[in-house]
């Protein structure tokens, strides 16, 4: 009877070993609401709970320990490998990060914006690229997050050139000019709830935040995916659209980033 039960234990551990460690992961891979719902809810809530610990917590001590103080590029390979090897996290990631650091790289922002700081990954890509003297202000929502990029911006030597602060888009961004000294934005990057894309754009464009040629780059636009705010910049006139095909960060789930032109 016991040899049993003890045989049977043994069986559906090895099951589960098996659901867990190839099964799941492999298929996750290819199914955009099964990564998010495996990564983002099933998986993140297990670890937390048996860590006792946030994950935006535990991405930092993978930076603390594995990365080199006042260098970026350290920071984002430290996250990246956490990413890869250890822990799903919603970073723009370093696939599509290869497309962000270009547009940034062509732009060369004297002053940017990032909606949605999260732990600080994108922002830490943005801040080392920016030419001497450019500023990033970097809003996020959750100060639980915003508590965890600071430490990351921190660590990556980048707090002079980066403002973070704290509170909801859409209150803060008709602030910019009056408590921030900001004329218009030359980068825009969209990276937060995707439900606030086109309101915030349309607050943009009604603050006068952009000027001609202003970029907006626009993050998860198939997964999760934006599709008004995708609607709005193709069929406008003041804008010029392109769609730069890539994949969910650290799957093989297709997304992508949209690069709009205010035209004015």
């Amino acid at each position: 009877m016991l040899l049993g039960v003890l045989s049977a234990c043994v069986l559906g551990a090895a099951v589960l070993y098996v659901l867990v460690v190839w099964l799941i992961p492999a298929a996750v891979q290819h199914s955009a609401w099964a990564a998010l719902l495996w990564h983002d809810v099933i998986v993140e809530r297990f670890l937390d709970f048996i860590t006792g610990s946030t994950r935006p917590q535990r991405l930092l001590k993978a930076v603390q320990k594995n990365a080199s103080r006042g260098d970026p590029q350290s920071v984002i390979s430290a996250i990246d490998r956490f990413c890869h090897s250890s822990e799903w996290a919603m970073n723009v990631g370093d696939e599509k990060g290869v497309i962000l650091d270009s547009v940034v790289c062509e732009v060369s922002p004297g002053c940017a914006l990032e909606l949605g700081t999260y732990c600080g990954y994108s922002t830490v890509r943005i801040g080392r690229l920016l030419p001497p003297g450019a500023k990033l202000i970097t809003l996020e929502f959750n100060p639980d997050y915003a508590k965890v990029a600071r430490q990351v911006i921190d660590f990556a030597g980048l707090q002079e050139k980066v403002l973070l602060v704290e509170g909801p888009s859409g209150d803060l961004i008709p602030k910019m000019k009056e408590q921030y000294g900001i004329t218009t934005f030359d980068l825009v990057f969209l990276d937060h709830w995707k439900d606030r894309y086109l309101p915030d754009t349309k607050l943009l464009e009604e603050c006068g935040l952009l000027r001609k040629g202003s970029i907006l780059l626009a993050d998860n636009v198939i997964c999760p995916g934006t599709p008004d705010y995708l609607a709005y910049v193709r069929s406008s006139p003041r804008y010029e659209s392109k769609y730069f095909k890539s994949h969910l960060e650290y799957t093989k789930v297709e997304d992508g980033l949209e690069k709009s032109i205010f035209l004015g």
